[in-house]
């Protein structure tokens, strides 16, 4: 079936792991929030290099070194285009969006002093809160907190309020994991800026769905992962402005990052190298190019439009299940449903749709001060992607109201 623009028949073909059963039934994966499944064309580029070009990059004269660091680097070069940074050194590769997010935190160590103000909103996963947290503590800086409505929104009038002269850094996510609300990032960068706070956004929630132009926007700092995107885990990448990557310190020493060692003094390699200490994840770099070239050529644009319709309909369809409270009703959205049924914990929920071969996740999804907000202990998300379709939430929904009947 076709669905904007969507041949979902053709594309789910392209996922070999959507044709396994679990528990003895088709496996239907909602859980793409977390991490979204791999196509067989991604697959075949990292078995393609473990068989045919395996080497380390950038040291070697030898062919198989040379072709793995081209490959390597042309990856880097995708990635700079996708999200139109102005420079491929601008982009670091990283082992995720946790790591590239402590980058920036350990660099502003050396940078900030007791007095200076931080803000991150209360929107946030915890690696994009925790670090934050480290950092006051070494540097004497005051952590503020946007605070959050609701429908799952920011309170954008207290975050102007909290802006001031001693804002040096503003920490927001794009999209929330826990609610698939989409921020207003625009306003919350040009509102930093006015009183000279840099910003970093925390993209992994919104690669996959949003296609962020870090010069347009004039972002600082962004980060994802690459395992939310088609590719694989264990890599990811900040991008950073030149000026403000040059301004911080390494965030490792070792191989790759050096100019010159010696005894008395070592020297720092330039941008990206600077910040790659040792041997990367080389096929996850590649990998996560060629993942980046699979999504654009099905289009973003198009994958965004389809994955509204799904969310579309799976809300209009959950809101008649009676019990059922969704959290998180932004107007703009991502893929993503959050919700409990009334009297039922989500954890419970999650198991026995498990049980009916639907992937879902309970928890507090690492955004426990959401779930305090809404003091609950945790909701049931299913998490849409392109590859997914209406039948399959109608699934999801006959196993739902299965659930429900068995726990009441």
């Amino acid at each position: 079936m076709t669905y904007k623009g969507i041949d979902s028949k053709k594309v789910r073909a392209d996922f070999p792991i959507l044709s396994r059963e679990v528990n003895g039934q088709p496996l239907v994966y909602f859980d793409n929030a977390a991490t979204s499944q791999t196509p067989q064309q991604v697959i075949d580029i990292i078995v393609d290099y473990y068989s045919r070009y395996n080497a380390n990059i950038h040291r070697g004269v030898h062919r198989l070194s040379q072709e793995a660091t081209d490959a390597y680097e042309i990856a880097r070069q995708t990635i700079q285009t996708h999200f139109n940074a102005a420079k491929a050194h601008e982009i670091i590769l990283t082992s995720g969006t946790t790591h590239a997010i402590n980058i920036v935190a350990s660099g502003y160590a050396a940078l900030l002093k007791e007095g200076d103000e931080l803000v991150v909103s209360a929107m946030e996963h915890h690696s994009n809160i925790v670090p934050w947290q480290m950092l006051c503590e070494k540097t004497g800086a005051q952590l503020k907190v946007i605070p959050m409505t609701q429908l799952g929104t920011l309170d954008m009038d207290a975050y102007y309020a909290l802006l001031n002269k001693n804002t040096k850094l503003v920490f927001v996510n794009h999209v929330s994991n826990a609610l698939g609300t989409v921020n207003p990032i625009e306003e919350i960068i040009t509102k930093a800026h006015a009183v000279g706070a840099k910003v970093l956004v925390d993209g992994a929630q919104a690669a996959p769905h949003i296609k962020a132009d870090v010069q347009a926007l004039d972002i600082d700092f962004y980060v994802t992962s690459a395992h939310k995107l088609c590719g694989p885990t264990g890599v990811g990448m900040l991008y950073g402005k030149q000026d403000l990557l040059n301004a911080l310190p390494p965030y490792q020493g070792g191989g790759e990052m050096i100019a010159e060692v010696t005894f008395a003094k070592t020297t720092y390699a330039d941008l990206p190298h600077k910040f790659e200490a040792g041997t990367p994840n080389i096929a996850g770099g590649i990998a996560f190019g060629a993942a980046l070239d699979y999504m654009n050529e099905i289009g973003f644009e198009a994958i965004a439009a389809f994955e509204n319709e799904l969310l579309v309909y799976a809300t209009n369809e959950l809101e008649q299940v009676e019990g059922v409270q969704i959290y998180g009703q932004a107007p703009e959205k991502t893929a993503v449903l959050s919700f409990n049924v009334k009297g039922i914990h989500p954890y419970d929920l999650g198991s026995i749709l498990d049980q009916m071969g639907i992937a879902v996740r309970t928890g507090h999804h690492c955004a426990q001060p959401i779930m305090d907000f809404y003091q609950i202990p945790g909701t049931v998300r299913a998490s849409f992607s392109f590859y997914n379709t209406k039948e399959e939430i109608d699934r999801m929904l006959v196993a739902l109201k299965r659930a429900i009947s068995m726990l009441q």
